[in-house]
């Protein structure tokens, strides 16, 4: 089917030429809407020439060619029309002019006041505390130290420590206050002197050298057995007491000690 070849008074209207087109097609309103998802009662409005339900001018020449198509016609001819019918299509908004980007200016920031008001109010407050604070106790002012200067403060000395108390030095009597159920002797080496000690069942204590300053103590129940290398170079003190044999320098003595008084055994 063609338009447009008789005058334009005897032309049938879009609508018509579309409802013509489905009818010859074999088509109904429903499978027209059903292939181009344009709803029936919009179809029904635009074969009447109702393009009013269609939404909008760019919606109307959408379902024109849709439904064009859907009837095997060329829409072109019929968006045409409907431009010449209704106006035309509407003109490209043109471009903003490149100066008018110059009348778009940012305002001029205001200054903040409020940060100002607070910031003053830090400084009035800070500077109403160092006064305060720098002035003297009677409130008279004359105290205050000029500016630069640092004021003398008396520096604390540090008190005098005291000595530490000497260590007592180890007297005998911690020997005599030994339990007395138990045999204690004990040996100081006034030079060097090889020494031996055994318990009463033969167990070695201590077999070895002391120099000079050096001392062993020694506890059993019973007995302490001694051998002395060198028994001028020892003082010996067994329970408390002290030994006062006189040992020649290089004599070798053998001694037993018990818990009771001291005897040379």
């Amino acid at each position: 089917m063609s338009i447009g070849n008789s005058p334009e008074d005897d032309r049938p209207s879009i609508g018509r030429v579309l409802q013509q087109a489905r009818i010859a097609a074999g088509l109904t309103v429903e499978e027209v809407s059903s292939s181009t998802r344009v709803r029936i009662p919009i179809v029904h409005a635009i074969e009447a020439d109702d393009f009013s339900r269609c939404g909008g001018d760019v919606y109307a020449r959408g379902h024109i060619r849709m439904l064009a198509h859907a009837v095997r016609l060329d829409p072109g001819p019929l968006i045409d029309r409907y431009d010449d019918e209704h106006g035309g299509r509407p003109a490209p908004t043109p471009a903003a002019p490149l100066f008018e980007a110059e009348r778009i200016r940012s305002e001029p920031r205001r200054p903040n006041w409020t940060a100002a008001m607070v910031a003053a109010i830090v400084a009035v407050t800070g500077f109403v505390g160092f006064t305060a604070f720098s002035g003297d106790d009677d409130g008279t002012g004359k105290a205050q130290v000029a500016e630069g200067s640092t004021p003398d403060e008396p520096t604390a000395e540090p008190a005098p420590s005291k000595p530490a108390d000497p260590k007592p030095a180890p007297s005998e009597s911690a020997i005599a206050a030994a339990p007395r159920d138990k045999v204690t002797v004990k040996i100081s080496a006034t030079g060097k002197s090889w020494i031996s000690a055994k318990d009463h069942s033969g167990r070695l204590l201590f077999d070895g050298l002391l120099s000079q300053g050096d001392s062993k103590t020694f506890q059993d129940k019973e007995r302490i057995d001694l051998v002395l290398g060198d028994a001028g170079s020892i003082d010996l003190f067994v329970n408390g007491k002290e030994i006062e044999d006189q040992f020649e320098p290089g004599q070798v003595e053998r001694l037993s000690y018990t818990k009771g008084d001291p005897e040379v055994g």
